[in-house]
């Protein structure tokens, strides 16, 4: 009966034994997960802060493309009346 119960008890400490280990295992393993998601939550935080800085410079260009569509509307009437005054001196010339 000993034989027995020494035998139970060796075999209840293995199985201790294996669940330490496993614990041990699955610590280590939390361990590697929680570093992995503080730099995913780091990478996250620089993904954004690039995202706003994007944001800001196509706000920017935005702005001057808008500015250039103003300036280019601008040359376009100054061109039309420079037109017009050069019509205006050639016929002057042809009645002259």
């Amino acid at each position: 009966m000993e034989k027995e119960i020494l035998e139970l008890l060796k075999k209840i400490d293995t199985k201790i034994d294996k669940i330490e280990n496993e614990v041990k295992d699955i610590k280590t393993q939390v361990n590697e997960n929680t570093h992995i998601l503080k730099a995913l939550e780091n990478l996250a935080e620089v993904n954004k802060a690039e995202h706003d800085n994007l944001i800001h410079q196509i706000s920017s260009i935005s702005g001057n493309v808008e500015a250039i569509k103003e300036d280019i509307c601008n040359v376009e009437v100054i061109t039309a009346s420079n037109w017009k005054d050069i019509a205006k001196l050639k016929s002057n010339i042809k009645r002259a």
